[in-house]
């Protein structure tokens, strides 16, 4: 998925080998679940890829959703606080 990429998660499935692939190029992961928000510094201290599947997938066993790519900073899941910080925008 490049970065004016967009997918239609409904026609589209990413299984964990894909979402793991999107990490490529990536320094930043923010996750959002809940009210919950963990960011993670790939550059420093890259987790294990289950440790970042459980970030990643969802439920069903693809990508969870929204994920979006802003620059090197994979963002998934929502979060209004994090989309403001991460975006620029409020």
């Amino acid at each position: 998925m490049t970065a004016a990429e967009t997918v239609d998660a409904t026609k589209t499935r990413i299984g964990p080998d894909e979402a793991l692939a999107l990490l490529g190029g990536v320094t930043k992961l923010v996750a959002a679940k809940g009210k919950k928000l963990e960011v993670f510094d790939l550059k420093a201290d890259r987790p294990a890829d289950d440790e970042l599947l459980a970030r990643l997938m969802g439920p069903t066993g693809n990508l969870r959703a929204p994920t979006a790519r802003v620059g090197k900073t994979l963002m998934v899941g929502f979060s209004e606080e994090a989309y403001k910080q991460v975006f620029g925008v409020g």
